[in-house]
């Protein structure tokens, strides 16, 4: 009848669909897959609304296509562009089965067995729609922030144990206290989003996917240490980053978050993006800050250290984008609520990017004291190919080489320090056991001597020497005694260079060596550096 008709139709009209528009599911065709739904529609003549909201991290399911429903929201994919004939064919917008029907995404248990603190909001609100992301408990933690004296923020930071997740894993409360003990009429907060390590992509989905957060997070900074101005120092490769950061900073200026005035608190904090320069080197703190200042990339000499004279000699609190955008949680929901999660002295919450030869790739936000072996297979699902998982890199292209042995090793920095290998950013590639752990060391060597920015010689001139080395390895020529070179070569970079650059190489050279002497033609017991 007439009223079921207006009823019905009512309901239509209200229904979502919603896909990410994060970098990674456009790479896999979101935009095509949302043109075809919405060409569909039309031709059906059925009035549905397309968001383009953040992504989920289930990347082995983009496209994700996800549709409100009573239940909550019903997922379908991965979804190509000759799939969506099918899903209204199924009716796929009243939640009915379809072959690539997941139920109801909440219910994934991929997610589930996650802990989303800093990636909450993840897949659910649209980036820069700042009225969502105040409903989703936004600029909780700035208004608890305002109520309180710099020391007491400062506190805060340092009682949840946050370190940062940049890769040095220092304490982020430390270096802001050091920054607010340090007195100067200007002091500066700069987000290091040179984002540049294989199998690392968390930082781009918290700036494309939930920006608000990161911004949040460096006014909450600027209060703590009595800074004024701010930078995100973003990646060149990350345009959609750089026009998402932009548009959330405009929309936060319009609402009083940012400015002379913050929130009518009589507090100035200003920011701005700037583009990087395109080169890894640019990653570490203080090639950054000359960068930043408009000069080449190069490394600068420690002390002073940039918390004392940073960018153009002022103190500057330099961190990490996770680390910034854990940060307002930690001021909504208290020191306690955030400590309460991790082991040992590695606190709260680490987003894992899983990549490389594995059937479920993407990103995992857990509590410190996983286990590799559990992100491997209880997340990844074992290797794409379906071949045993030979080695993983943990940390990026300077991270150690880890073999099945050392799978059982919870993700903790000091457990990790154990057995001489980094978690850095948390990116874990995986590989299968037809890779060459000899070329993967020449590679290591060959990524320092491209990368290097010349200051130091252990680095300039050890990596291009390690190439030469390992390609003589390689072409078994005197195995044993270029080994034992290889070894000293390393010891040379690791203690002798200005930075992580050179000083971290050795890692995944060493370790492929140590565990993995076959590849390399020699007979070698494992050994630390």
């Amino acid at each position: 009848n007439r009223s079921t008709y207006f009823r019905f139709k009512t309901c239509i009209m209200s229904i979502k669909i919603f896909v990410s528009k994060d970098s990674t599911a456009l790479s896999l065709g979101a935009d095509q897959v949302a043109e075809a739904i919405s060409k569909e529609a039309q031709a059906r003549k059925l009035d549905i609304q397309i968001v383009r909201n953040s992504s989920r991290g289930l990347f082995w399911l983009e496209t994700l296509v996800e549709v409100e429903t009573v239940q909550g929201r019903i997922g379908f994919g991965p979804i190509n562009p000759n799939d969506v004939k099918s899903l209204f064919d199924a009716d796929f917008i009243k939640g009915a089965k379809h072959p690539l029907a997941l139920g109801l995404v909440s219910e994934i248990d991929w997610l589930k067995k996650q802990e989303r603190l800093t990636f909450a909001r993840m897949g659910i609100t649209e980036p820069t729609n700042i009225d969502q992301y105040i409903e989703h408990d936004g600029f909780e933690g700035l208004k608890n922030a305002l109520n309180l004296d710099p020391q007491a923020i400062v506190q805060t930071v340092t009682d949840s144990g946050l370190r940062g997740r940049g890769g040095a894993a220092c304490p982020t409360g430390i270096k802001w206290k050091t920054v607010l003990d340090t007195k100067a009429t200007q002091k500066y907060i700069v987000c290091n989003a040179d984002e540049g390590d294989s199998g690392t992509y968390s930082d781009r989905m918290i700036m494309e996917g939930d920006p608000f957060v990161l911004i949040e997070g460096m006014i909450i900074a600027g209060l703590a240490v009595g800074a004024s101005q701010g930078y995100i120092y973003l990646r060149s490769e990350y345009p959609h980053a750089l026009k998402t950061l932009n548009e959330a900073i405009e929309k936060a200026k319009s609402a009083g978050y940012l400015g002379d005035d913050v929130l009518k608190s009589g507090h100035t904090f200003h920011l701005e993006v700037r583009r990087a320069a395109g080169a890894y080197i640019c990653g570490e703190e203080t090639s950054l800050l000359e960068s930043l200042e408009g000069k080449r990339g190069l490394v600068r000499f420690k002390p002073p250290l940039p918390a004392i004279e940073g960018l153009f000699g002022k103190p500057t609190a330099v961190n990490n984008v996770i680390s910034l955008a854990t940060v307002p949680i930690i001021l909504a929901k208290g020191a306690k609520y955030y400590q309460d999660f991790g082991m040992g002295k590695s606190r709260g919450t680490l987003p894992i990017q899983l990549a490389g030869n594995l059937k479920r790739t993407g990103l995992v936000e857990k509590a410190f004291g996983v286990t590799l072996r559990e992100l491997l297979y209880d997340f990844g699902g074992g290797s794409l190919s379906g071949k045993p998982i030979k080695a993983v890199q943990v940390g990026g292209p300077l991270g150690a080489y880890l073999p099945e042995s050392q799978f059982d090793t919870p993700l903790d920095y000091e457990k990790f320090s154990e057995i001489w290998a980094i978690l850095g950013h948390g990116g874990i590639v995986a590989f299968d056991e037809t890779v060459n752990m000899a070329k993967m060391a020449r590679y290591a060597f060959d990524f320092c001597a491209i990368e290097s920015c010349g200051k130091c010689t252990p680095c300039r001139v050890g990596s291009t020497r390690g190439v030469e080395v390992m390609d003589h390895i390689l072409a078994g020529k005197d195995v044993e005694k270029h080994t034992t070179l290889i070894r000293d070569l390393s010891d040379t970079m690791f203690n002798g260079s200005l930075c992580a650059l050179g000083g971290m190489t050795p890692y995944p050279v060493l370790s492929a060596l140590n565990h993995f002497p076959k590849d390399f033609g020699v007979d070698v017991k494992e050994t630390k550096a």
